[in-house]
């Protein structure tokens, strides 16, 4: 259970993160309206995912 704590929840916290750039960067840089909306919502989904990881994480640490 340590795995959770210290490699997949940054791990999730950086994709994150990437995605987030990504989205950022196309939606200022390219017309591509569609590829902007399709990286945000990966980033919600992704988010979602890292904050229940962080969640279990703490739930395990008590």
């Amino acid at each position: 259970m340590e795995l959770i704590k210290y490699l997949v929840t940054p791990l999730a916290v950086f994709v994150v993160f990437i995605v987030l750039c990504l989205g950022l960067w196309n939606m200022t840089r390219s017309d591509n309206a569609n590829l902007s909306q399709k990286l945000m919502r990966w980033r919600v989904g992704l988010q979602f995912l890292a904050v229940c990881l962080i969640m279990f994480s703490v739930w395990l640490a008590q």
